[in-house]
């Protein structure tokens, strides 16, 4: 599969991660970008990890060339959100403010660790 200029790489097996992708509708907002659960693209993965990005640590978006991990993902995709419904709208007033997506992505990491625990799932191992 070839990947897209543009990419958004997230645990799918975090049902927080995968709601949270699902709900961005992020064609909407940036035409064709993919959606890459990390844990099918181990080789990506690890090539980040190189790279000093722990994806078990956030997630993070490949857009126009630039990276952008964990609290500043999210920030970035607070700041790309179309704004069409409900969550769009909640998700960009919260995150557009780089220092509130700093401040409380610490809690959604949480949120994702306690998620894999109580669902058997590990860590992606790099």
């Amino acid at each position: 599969m070839a990947i897209a200029k543009n990419f958004l790489l997230y645990d799918g097996d975090c049902p927080f991660c995968s709601n949270y992708v699902r709900m961005l509708q992020l064609q909407k907002a940036v035409g064709p970008i993919d959606l890459l659960n990390m844990r099918d693209h181990p080789d990506l993965a690890v090539a980040y990890k190189a790279q000093g990005y722990d994806l078990n640590q956030g997630m993070l978006l490949h857009l126009d060339g630039q990276d952008y991990f964990g609290a500043d993902c999210i920030n970035r995709l607070a700041l790309i959100s179309t704004g069409n419904d409900l969550f769009n709208s909640v998700n960009a007033a919260i995150f557009r403010n780089p220092c509130l997506s700093t401040a409380l992505y610490p809690f959604m990491r949480t949120g994702r660790s306690l998620a894999l625990t109580l669902l058997g799932k590990k860590k992606m191992q790099m």
